[in-house]
């Protein structure tokens, strides 16, 4: 009788810690409008690197980028690292996929744009592959719920920028996400690490709203066209030849190491600095 009570114990027990851990999920998929209530394109100059904390190797290859390399025809779709989703001026489509038989989500998707991968959050368990396996512009991400916020791990991404702007991003980086769901917005926090460019972490988020209009999961096609150009070359800049390193710094009165993503600069000590 002891045991089949315990028995009983045990499976009441079980059920309610599984039915907790249901509970606490919530609902992703549908439209998400973007509600730009944040600035983080950083495109507003040719040398803006303000709140990253770039090393000197990262701060050496941006300050040698050129935008006119957009102009180039190989490179006009090369398309951005999985975490342009959280700079980038466009809505989300989030939609899942379910295992027919448990009812579980095996996976969500936060569809693509023309020059974003869509992005596959994988929540089976399933592990990451081989540091030596190919890497893609989306990477490869798992998930897993911590109460009611969906967290997710994705490497293998493709180096490539952290922004417009040329501050890189080597294909070591790795990228932690949370989505946060208050009501009918949604929060999504992003931490980007980098041993190769960042000297810390680099942490950003986005706030987003429910949308009655639909996004599409897909964006328009990139068609490439020729806009003239300098032949063989890349365009780029030599060291200490950048002519905009400058530009923010004469404007607005803004510290160079601030201008050029000192890691000290982020820190509200520095305004100390800045006041002498």
């Amino acid at each position: 009788m002891h045991r089949q009570v315990a028995s009983v114990a045990v499976l009441v027990l079980l059920f309610v810690l599984s039915s907790r851990a249901l509970f606490a999920q919530v609902e992703l998929a549908g439209s998400w409008a973007v509600r730009n209530n944040e600035f983080l394109a950083g495109d507003g100059f040719p040398v803006d690197y303000t709140g990253m904390p770039l090393n000197e190797e990262g701060r050496t290859k941006a300050l040698s980028y050129s935008e006119s390399q957009l102009a180039m025809v190989e490179r006009q779709c090369q398309g951005w690292p999985a975490f342009y989703m959280v700079q980038g001026p466009f809505g989300l489509n989030i939609s899942r996929e379910t295992d027919p038989v448990k009812g579980n989500v095996i996976s969500w998707t936060i569809g693509a744009w023309e020059d974003r991968a869509p992005l596959i959050i994988w929540m089976d368990g399933r592990p990451h592959p081989s540091k030596y396996a190919e890497h893609t512009r989306s990477g490869f991400t798992t998930g897993v719920w911590e109460g009611n916020t969906l967290v997710t791990y994705t490497t293998h991404m493709k180096a490539g920028f952290l922004r417009k702007t040329g501050p890189p991003s080597s294909d070591e980086a790795t990228m932690t996400l949370r989505f946060l769901r208050h009501g009918d917005i949604m929060t999504v926090l992003a931490i980007i690490e980098d041993p190769i460019y960042l000297a810390e972490p680099w942490i950003l988020s986005k706030t987003y709203q429910v949308s009655a209009t639909p996004m599409s999961p897909i964006g328009p096609p990139c068609v490439t066209t020729y806009e003239g150009g300098s032949g063989d070359s890349v365009p780029h800049y030599l060291p200490e030849k950048n002519p905009f390193i400058d530009e923010m710094t004469t404007k607005y009165n803004v510290p160079r190491d601030a201008a050029l993503g000192v890691p000290e600069t982020l820190y509200p000590e520095y305004r100390k600095k800045m006041r002498r």
